[in-house]
């Protein structure tokens, strides 16, 4: 089940109807191949559920449900916006307020009113768009929204998931940004700061490490990059060549990416193999998913790792007039 069917049967309470897999890209041939495999179960006439699929209750869940009820009740001219929106585009919402749905419209009183903050906007200015009978911003317009009213570290990780799952690219968030009514400025500085991430984790991490001045790591991966980390799962980590040293992380919450044709103007860039030749790491420093809430600690532990691998690299140079 890809992403947004996941939001539609979060909305329907585990359940989805074959329009919602229509509108999230399955074609009737897919959809009746999954029902005879297996993978999905007839509920009743038009409505399926995911074999053996469990529907976690969480904060993400309930806010879906809210927002479903929210743009149920309004108009037509009213649309779901920022992290409402991006909640829709199944974006991860890592960060951001959960207790309002934003919501915009071209008319009427602006403002917070049980739970829903209304956002007045007249024109409603471009990219916003019709899905499964739902009115939202487009991603690239939500992200804007999001850049320009939220704090920087959740509206970046909120840029990379869709950067990396193919739904903006710089151009159509530099044209949203350019059509906001305000914040602007603000929306530009923080999306300068996109890491290319794979996963809210790293995401986070990059962040800390440029608030903190620290290097940027290649875009090469760690000469030892099979290696596992301390708990023996599967880490991530990222190479830093001049200081000798491999950062490895929890790969926590990984970003989703369907398959699609890159194009001529955006083309997938090619991740950069590790040279084999070149240096190789002298130290490792382990970061936990529990460690990224205490950003000056990861900062000063990867410091001191970059000082320790410095001593060990060192190479001490004697005076021979004195021997």
């Amino acid at each position: 089940m890809n992403p947004q069917l996941a939001v539609m049967a979060s909305i329907r309470g585990g359940v989805f109807t074959r329009a919602d897999a229509r509108a999230s890209g399955y074609h009737d041939a897919d959809i009746d191949s999954l029902l005879q495999s297996g993978s999905w179960r007839r509920i009743r006439r038009g409505s399926y559920a995911a074999h053996r699929s469990l529907m976690l209750v969480t904060d993400e869940v309930l806010y879906l449900r809210r927002i479903y009820q929210v743009l149920r009740a309004s108009g037509s001219g009213v649309f779901a916006s920022h992290q409402s929106a991006a909640a829709l585009h199944a974006l991860p919402v890592w960060g951001l307020d959960l207790t309002r749905v934003h919501v915009t419209a071209s008319d009427g009183r602006s403002g917070r009113l049980r739970g829903v903050h209304r956002h007045i906007r007249d024109p409603v200015g471009p990219g916003v768009q019709l899905w499964n009978r739902l009115r939202m911003a487009s991603p690239a317009r939500a992200i804007a929204e999001v850049a320009a009213t939220a704090p920087p570290a959740p509206a970046i990780v909120l840029a990379d998931a869709a950067m990396y799952a193919g739904l903006v690219n710089r151009r159509t968030l530099n044209r949203a940004v350019a059509t906001l009514d305000h914040g602007a400025r603000r929306a530009s500085r923080v999306l300068d700061q996109l890491t290319g991430s794979a996963s809210i984790a790293e995401s986070r991490l990059r962040v800390i490490l440029a608030d903190a001045g620290l290097p940027a790591p290649s875009s090469s991966p760690p000469p030892d990059s099979e290696a596992a980390d301390p708990d023996g799962s599967a880490a991530e980590g990222l190479w830093f060549p001049d200081e000798r040293t491999v950062v490895e992380f929890e790969p926590r919450f990984p970003f989703w990416c369907e398959e699609f044709e890159p194009s001529a103007e955006e083309p997938v860039p090619e991740p950069a193999a590790a040279d084999p030749d070149g240096p190789q790491p002298v130290e490792h420093c382990w970061i936990s998913w529990a460690d990224l809430a205490d950003p000056p600690t990861v900062a000063d532990r990867i410091r001191t790792t970059f000082t320790r691998a410095a001593r060990r690299t060192g190479v001490r140079h004697f005076d021979l007039a004195r021997m």
